[in-house]
């Protein structure tokens, strides 16, 4: 009796062995997302205008997932305009936005425009907060709609050699030598970005006297981060403020002699750059939309978007050192949590509290 039931066991063992080598297993949520979205085909994404950034989501997720992602490019308030005005005549083209905080807290989340995010955030290696400095870091103060997968202090200064020395500005305060009247760029700060960033740092950090007498040194004023960036490369202006790497990379990449600037004495202000994700109501596209977030706020995505803008994210598992070669120092490296949080300035409540009023002195000063 007792061999007869060893003998059915070990049948009963080996027939369900077998049966698992040959049948198919059970599709997992995520093998649905996959084929659902391969279904769709494509996503839209609103990014920030990197030649290097497109090139590298095209070899990297589109190649591995076989889906299109179509890029559309601009500023920011001219991209979050149009997803207004869209959404209000019921049309719903865009699936998320990456980039600046700022036109995203003051004008898509209070239009009721984004989608909760945490439930896409699907992929263990994505969700878990182990794998993110920090944790998870949100920029909107309900901590649901924005969130912020970067962190450092951003090099957005930067100089011609072949017309000036590193050491001749060591300090804000030496803008305001006369030499360099007529000599300095910006980023136009009325109109967000890190040239709104910057300025408003300034203000905290210097005072709005100092800004008033900074404008006197006739500074050239634009909003288009590549032409200014080539007025630099081109020595038409010696010395660029709040234009930040992946607008120079090309220009690097040429030989021609932009060099970022070592931080002043008065210190740098904590960004979290391009790094903002929001997915936007009633995508076009979800299963596409959600392969993406979890791929771009991946291990790989991460890589690939930290590279290609020359910005660093939070994911510990990603190394962010190499940006110290272009004056980039990731959060992760050099601060602490209580550091980080007191110099970023990119959050809902530091927007309210300092680039608002910094914004309003920019437009009394420079026009409406």
């Amino acid at each position: 009796m007792i061999r007869f039931f060893l003998v059915t066991l070990l049948l009963n063992v080996i027939t369900t062995a077998a049966s698992a080598q040959t049948s198919p297993s059970r599709p997992t949520d995520w093998d649905r997302v996959l084929e659902n979205a391969k279904r769709e085909g494509k996503v839209v994404v609103s990014i920030p205008a990197s030649v290097e950034l497109r090139t590298a989501i095209e070899a990297h997720f589109e190649k591995r997932f076989g889906i299109d992602v179509e890029p559309i490019v601009g500023t920011a308030p001219v991209i979050v305009s149009r997803i207004v005005q869209e959404s209000k005549a019921g049309v719903h083209y865009f699936d998320l936005h990456l980039g600046g905080s700022e036109s995203v807290i003051n004008v898509l989340l209070p239009e009721g425009l984004l989608e909760p995010l945490p439930g896409w955030l699907v992929l263990p290696e994505v969700s878990d907060a182990k794998n993110w400095w920090g944790g998870h870091i949100w920029a909107d103060n309900s901590k649901r709609y924005i969130y912020t997968s970067q962190a450092y202090q951003t090099q957005n200064l930067w100089y011609n050699a072949q017309s000036m020395k590193p050491e001749e500005i060591r300090s804000f305060d030496d803008l305001l030598d006369e030499k360099w009247k007529g000599k300095i760029g910006y980023l136009d700060p009325r109109f967000g970005g890190s040239g709104a960033s910057l300025w408003s740092y300034l203000r905290d950090i210097k005072g709005e006297e100092y800004l008033r007498r900074l404008v006197g040194q006739n500074m050239l004023f634009q909003r288009g981060e590549r032409q200014l960036a080539e007025s630099l490369a081109k020595n038409k202006i010696t010395f660029l403020m709040g234009v930040t790497y992946y607008s120079f990379a090309q220009f690097i990449k040429a030989g021609l002699p932009v060099q970022p600037l070592p931080t002043p004495k008065e210190g740098l202000y904590v960004s979290g750059g391009s790094g903002h994700l929001v997915i936007l109501k009633n995508a076009p596209h979800p299963n596409a939309t959600k392969l993406f977030v979890n791929w771009v706020l991946s291990k790989e995505g991460q890589e690939v978007y930290s590279k290609a803008l020359g910005q660093a994210t939070r994911r510990l598992d990603v190394d962010t050192k190499w940006l110290q070669e272009i004056g980039v120092a990731a959060a992760k490296d050099k601060l602490t949590l209580e550091q980080y949080h007191r110099l970023e300035n990119q959050s809902e409540e530091k927007l309210k509290r300092s680039r608002e009023p910094a914004a309003a002195l920019a437009r009394k000063l420079l026009g409406q």
